[in-house]
């Protein structure tokens, strides 16, 4: 079974779980640096890896590089989710059940995929770990650039938030407990936002410790996060809108995400720096 493009007149498999992938292309992956390396499933271009590897890595901060030791991306044509009741193309049980003990997971596996996929089965992203590394899977085929850095983005914050020290998620719990102090609206996107909904439409004060409050903290962050990632790597606009954070409240989030984690040498936050 091969991961990598073939002749047309050789048969290959069209669909790999991701754990199965794993285990084929770990001996390949390219090194960008100490801690992060590539392996690409498909042939691409000098230019389209700049704009899909090289542009949006070299804009990672190094202590979120430091959070994230082993990080393997792996690029390929397709990610799928697959349905329940439908069988792999050219993969077993094992191969199932491997793929969802990778993925933490007892639903329908993750699959990297050689062939469009239905539109409704499609992902952008999918993550797994094995002996202790991260792998970050990309689908690149047919993706807007700007939507494929995105989901870049938010994989890695998604990814690191969990893994920050508690010295980071408290100064920024303490602004966020600020904002819902003085009854900020909206968020930065909209998983956040939904969140943010659920605490601050129940009785007493939203900033009181609880689950809820603690799954905000977390999505704030990663929102924020994502946005101050992307931010960095590309001129993107925040679109105005009545679930949108007020501009001085994001601002004020992303100087602290710039100290906690400094841009690396070359990169500017706000186009008035550059």
């Amino acid at each position: 079974m091969s991961v990598t493009p073939v002749s047309a007149s050789t048969p290959v498999v069209s669909k790999v779980p991701l754990a199965s992938f794993v285990a084929q292309c770990e001996g390949q992956m390219v090194p960008l640096s100490k801690t992060l390396s590539y392996f690409a499933a498909l042939p691409l271009e000098e230019n389209d890896l700049r704009k899909l590897l090289y542009d949006p890595v070299a804009a990672i901060p190094p202590k979120i590089g430091q959070t994230l030791p082993r990080l393997r991306l792996a690029l390929v044509p397709y990610l799928e989710k697959e349905s329940q009741d439908h069988a792999h193309n050219g993969s077993d049980r094992h191969d199932s059940a491997a793929s969802k003990r990778a993925n933490g997971k007892n639903n329908a596996p993750e699959l990297v995929a050689f062939t469009e996929p239905n539109r409704s089965r499609q992902l952008a992203s999918a993550t797994t770990e094995h002996n202790g590394e991260v792998f970050l899977f990309l689908a690149v085929k047919a993706e807007d650039l700007a939507e494929y850095h995105y989901t870049f983005y938010n994989s890695l914050a998604a990814l690191v938030t969990p893994r920050l020290e508690a010295a980071s998620l408290e100064r920024f719990q303490a602004l966020i407990r600020d904002e819902l102090s003085i009854e900020t609206h909206g968020e930065v996107d909209e998983k956040s936002w939904r969140l943010k909904e659920k605490i601050t439409q129940r009785k007493g004060d939203p900033a009181r410790d609880s689950k809820p409050l603690q799954d905000y903290f977390r999505q704030a962050m990663e929102d924020t996060l994502t946005l101050y990632l992307h931010g960095l790597c590309c001129d993107i606009d925040v679109e105005a809108g009545p679930r949108q954070l007020a501009s001085r409240y994001v601002r004020r989030r992303l100087l602290l995400l710039r100290e906690l984690f400094p841009p690396p040498e070359g990169f500017a936050l706000f186009p008035e720096e550059l």
